[in-house]
């Protein structure tokens, strides 16, 4: 929900989420090929193609002929992109600060998670609870120190 709202808020600036995260590498490290902006961001060089050629369309980055190689050019960020990246930053933290975290469908997300969490291979707490009622007494003395001594080890 968080990002969705971000990636909309960034639209008018003609960033994605990608591109935040290219323009900020490239802001940090100075001028970089697109394999190092590719590598700093963990995706591969192919993928960040796209998202380099978005951000030179909205003149956020400049390619630039690398003195040291010719045959390859280095991002460079522009006023422009250092701007974006100024707006961009505000813009997340204004959200992060309005309570989209709170929101009823984050929640509702997070608890069917729990759900989805409870029908896996590991026994739910409820369950557990459930079961250790039920046991004769002994059997619950047992269980209960195998659960104690389970818990001093961890």
């Amino acid at each position: 929900m968080f990002e969705y709202n971000w990636n909309r808020e960034l639209q008018s600036l003609g960033l994605t989420h990608a591109g935040v995260m290219a323009l900020d590498v490239i802001s940090r490290e100075g001028s970089l090929t697109q394999a190092q902006v590719a590598h700093k961001v963990g995706v591969q060089a192919q993928t960040i193609g796209k998202t380099l050629s978005r951000l030179e369309s909205y003149g956020h980055i400049a390619r630039e002929r690398n003195t040291a190689d010719r045959r390859s050019y280095l991002m460079v960020i522009t006023d422009k992109g250092r701007a974006a990246l100024g707006e961009a930053l505000q813009i997340e933290q204004q959200l992060a600060g309005t309570g989209v975290l709170e929101h009823d469908e984050l929640r509702n997300a997070l608890e069917q998670v729990i759900r989805d969490l409870s029908n896996t291979d590991t026994m739910p707490l409820q369950v557990v609870q459930d079961t250790m009622a039920h046991l004769p007494e002994d059997s619950r003395i047992v269980a209960e120190d195998l659960n104690s001594s389970s818990s001093a080890s961890a």
